[in-house]
């Protein structure tokens, strides 16, 4: 990633759709797409800064500066008593009481590297720049991955809190009934009671499920910086497409496109290569720089009033040689390649483990749309239909509604971890966030 495409992804998602509400202020949903939209638009910029992706390039900056040259002024022969007077100098008056004036000496110097120093430097802080820019990249993964998983927990209350509705609705529906067959003594008080505490329990786990999905508002609110409006969102049930990052692939081919597309493994190698190229620049430390001098005389009290001069001068390495620089490189230098090495491991564990998970939990999510959910749905109505009749117990009759419950919360909890083993998935292999999907910009809320 370089600069340009720092600032295309900057604009396209602060173009991107915020919130939009209705001028009620009812609940809208949104998609999983706008709530990434919204992440990166407040904290986009908190990101970067905290990668140093502004001080790479400044850094690169300073690492290509050629030194700048020194100018020199020297006034010399200073002597307030005398000052050259009655010099036989050819450019002197020889009256012994006029004086020939001071010396002057205008010089130019210019510090010129050797053995390519500079050229070095301009690599090794290219190499930090990418890296930094990797860095980045992976916050910007990791942090897409939490947005997604604080999205999905609270989809998952509100699947809660619709199944709890849907119960409350179910027992208010026979509660009318059973007040009916009661005064009719079809059914007993001990039965009526009973029929009405389960309908008292749903109603206690309505709640319950409404103050979760108010806590799961608050929590993706806080990772979204907390925008005015916030609990008045609500998550469209959107699920990302089973075919879209290959996983038919079989585990290598997954694991070799991992290593080609992970940012983490991309900047440690690039801080490998930086640190090689500082080792290199260090090795030749060794050959020192050269000073070129140049300047102007200007010397009344010599024969020759202007003159000339030019000179190099060159630091000698006699007693130290930067060893000391180079040995520091060196281990530097293998350090850097020792945690690309413990990253590539870690990203093998990463792809094998995210597939493992995703497979286990897109099955479990089939076996329930093969005919687990239709069965609960068919048991429950039939104990409904049953216990209308007086065909059944209230025992039957409850049991049945709390089975249909944990089948369905099963259920939402499974489409949730499937949902969260596919983007976990699709972290393991870096797959990176696709800005063209990124919605358009209709109404913002500040």
């Amino acid at each position: 990633m370089n600069n340009i495409f720092l600032k295309s992804t900057a604009s396209v998602l602060l173009l991107s759709f915020l919130f939009a509400f209705d001028v009620h202020g009812q609940t809208q949903a949104l998609s999983i797409d706008e709530i990434l939209s919204i992440f990166y638009q407040r904290n986009l910029n908190l990101i970067a800064a905290q990668y140093n992706i502004d001080q790479s390039f400044a850094d690169a900056v300073i690492a290509s500066a050629i030194p700048n040259p020194t100018l020199g002024i020297q006034v010399g022969e200073l002597n307030s008593s005398n000052l050259n007077k009655g010099s036989g100098a050819t450019g002197c008056n020889h009256n012994s009481n006029i004086s020939c004036g001071a010396a002057e000496y205008f010089s130019f110097s210019q510090l010129i590297e050797v053995a390519g120093k500079r050229g070095l430097r301009i690599q090794s802080s290219g190499f930090a720049t990418q890296a930094a820019e990797s860095d980045f990249r992976d916050a910007v993964r990791i942090f897409s991955n939490m947005v997604r998983d604080a999205y999905y927990q609270l989809l998952q209350m509100q699947k809660n809190r619709w199944l709890a509705q849907e119960i409350v609705d179910h027992y208010q529906v026979i509660s009318k009934a059973n007040n009916l067959r009661l005064k009719s003594g079809d059914i007993s008080e001990s039965e009526f009671l009973r029929v009405k505490m389960e309908s008292m329990r749903a109603q206690s786990d309505l709640d319950n499920a409404q103050a979760a999905v108010e806590l799961a508002q608050a929590d993706l609110a806080v990772i979204l910086r907390w925008p005015d409006k916030s609990l008045q969102f609500e998550a469209k049930e959107e699920w990302p497409d089973a075919a879209g990052i290959g996983q038919s692939l079989s585990k290598e081919e997954l694991i070799s496109k991992a290593l080609q597309q992970r940012p983490d493994l991309q900047a440690d190698k690039q801080r490998a290569d930086q640190a090689d190229r500082e080792l290199e620049l260090a090795r030749r430390l060794k050959y020192p720089d050269v000073t070129v001098t140049a300047g102007y005389a200007r010397d009344p009290s010599n024969n020759a009033l202007n003159s000339g001069f030019v000179g190099v001068s060159v630091p000698l390495p006699l007693f130290y040689q930067y060893k000391g620089e180079s040995d520091k490189a060196a281990v530097n230098l293998n350090q850097s390649r020792l945690a690309a090495e413990q990253t590539e491991l870690n990203i093998r564990n990463d792809v094998v483990s995210a597939l493992a998970t995703w497979n286990s939990a897109n099955k479990i999510v089939d076996r329930f749309k093969d005919g687990l959910l239709d069965d609960a749905l068919a048991v429950r109505d039939s104990s409904e239909l049953a216990y209308s009749k007086g065909a059944t117990s209230v025992l039957d009759f409850i049991e049945a509604q709390r089975s249909y419950k944990n089948v369905m919360h099963d259920y939402y909890a499974a489409e949730i971890n499937r949902a969260n083993a596919y983007y976990d998935l699709e972290k393991s292999l870096g797959v990176e966030l696709d800005m063209d999907k990124a919605p358009t910009a209709r109404n913002q809320i500040r």
